[in-house]
């Protein structure tokens, strides 16, 4: 039997209804999918700040293993933490809200700074999550468990090749960051810190202190650092979404240690740091006079890619959270003007 034209339409159009209304439930759910993974990102940011905490943690970097202990608590207004390093020569971070003292053993030396971002896990950067959507596809993923806690996954994937994916797992009670692994373009694992144990919750605030007691006669170094105007440089190809977010100077110091012993003369120079960001990685470059003992080139550990390279009467130093092409882009396309009078 024949069908009709006029029915022919009209299945016609019940397909393409069908279709149509299909797409869009997809759309929705993926739509309700994104939301509810920028809600995460923020419990995650918020956590890392508002809750007690003291735990031991790996962090994994291409062969290489590092383990810390970090402990955290939040009281009124104010943030006390202790950083321990366990690996390799001693070292501790101890911070009070913005100023951090780093206890430095084998030199008898106390390094006083300020802090001038969260950096350190299980912080977050303070990314707008609305805005990590432009160039990151952002998706719920399964339930697991690290360090006994039942842990939610986040999904970060990359849109472009210019930024690595992440994968987050976050404590469902608290929020707070348990494991972040950092993906290449095949999803293999090129960087994860995790935590191996922690507690969440009251903890005495004497555990921030740090463990030496004495340090009468210890040499005390401050961070000489300071803003500073760059405009002068110029990055012609940043990847998309990474924007300018610091830019300092500071006076480094070469030798110091070795030279209280009387081995030889401390050394200081200016560098100069450009800090970019898209909200989850970061790209530095260092400015300093040049140097005919360096040698131009690329170096890669784990997650981070490295670039030196001279310009001009200057020596730049590339440093990167991304894949190798980016770092390659962003070193190839710096320029720097004079200023003219």
């Amino acid at each position: 039997m024949r069908q009709t034209p006029g029915l022919s339409k009209f299945f016609t159009f019940l397909l393409l209804s069908f279709i149509a209304v299909s797409v869009q439930a997809q759309g929705a759910g993926l739509t309700t999918d994104k939301r509810e993974a920028q809600s995460w990102l923020k419990k995650i940011q918020a956590a890392a700040v508002k809750f007690s905490y003291s735990g031991t943690f790996v962090y994994q970097q291409g062969e290489q293993f590092r383990t810390s202990r970090i402990t955290h608590v939040k009281s009124g207004k104010n943030e006390y933490e202790k950083l321990e390093v366990l690996d390799g020569k001693p070292r501790e971070y101890i911070r009070t809200n913005d100023e951090i003292i780093c206890y430095v053993p084998d030199s008898k030396t106390l390094l006083v700074e300020k802090r001038v971002t969260q950096e350190v896990f299980p912080a977050l950067p303070n990314a707008n999550p609305a805005k990590l959507g432009d160039y990151y596809r952002l998706k719920m993923g399964g339930s697991g468990r690290v360090a006994g806690y039942a842990a939610q996954t986040i999904l970060l994937e990359p849109l472009d090749n210019l930024r690595y994916g992440y994968k987050l797992w976050a404590d469902k009670k608290t929020g707070l960051l348990l494991r972040a692994q950092t993906l290449n373009e095949k999803g293999d694992v090129v960087e994860q810190i995790s935590f191996t144990q922690i507690e969440i919750g009251k903890i005495d605030p004497s555990r921030t202190r740090s463990s030496i007691a004495n340090t009468q006669g210890w040499h005390i170094e401050r961070a000489a650092m300071e803003s500073a105007n760059l405009s002068g440089w110029s990055v012609k190809a940043m990847p998309p979404g990474f924007r300018k977010i610091r830019e300092v100077k500071r006076l480094v110091t070469n030798g110091a240690a070795n030279a209280r012993a009387g081995n030889q003369t401390p050394q200081s120079r200016e560098m100069a740091q450009m800090v970019y960001s898209d909200g989850l990685a970061a790209i530095s470059i260092f400015i300093e006079p040049g140097s005919a003992s360096r040698t131009e080139g690329f170096m890669q550990q784990g997650a981070m890619n490295i670039a030196g390279k001279r310009q001009g009467e200057f020596w730049l130093t590339i440093v990167g959270e991304v894949p190798a092409v980016a770092i390659r882009q962003v070193a190839n396309s710096i320029e720097f003007k004079t200023t003219r009078r």
